[in-house]
């Protein structure tokens, strides 16, 4: 049951989860390509990172973090993603808007 006191709490089970609008996750990972820039990454082969992130209650993005070998990497892919402002449909517990963890791989083949 979803208490109104456990606000802090970031969901990765919900009854819906977050969605992005017009296009779904597809059309969001297509904005963090379109905000990447390649040449900001000193890299050689193919790199990749995971990215975290919270969507608040309001549908905007928190609490980015990416996870990968490649240091320029990881802070290109932060700046992609948080250039984006456009809201999600947050997730629901109860009919009840709730943070929602997400997460979500990203690849790079510099060949």
């Amino acid at each position: 049951m979803y208490s109104q006191e456990n606000t802090k709490e970031a969901y990765v089970i919900t009854e819906q989860i977050a969605e992005f609008p017009d296009g779904g996750s597809q059309n969001f990972r297509k904005l963090i390509v379109d905000n990447f820039r390649e040449k900001k990454v000193k890299g050689e082969g193919k790199e990749s990172c995971e990215l975290k992130f919270v969507i608040e209650r309001d549908g905007s993005i928190s609490n980015i973090t990416a996870n990968g070998s490649n240091e320029s990497f990881n802070k290109e892919a932060i700046r992609a993603i948080s250039k984006i402002k456009t809201k999600w449909i947050p997730a629901t517990i109860d009919g009840q808007p709730v943070r929602y963890r997400f997460r979500i791989p990203l690849n790079l083949d510099f060949n």
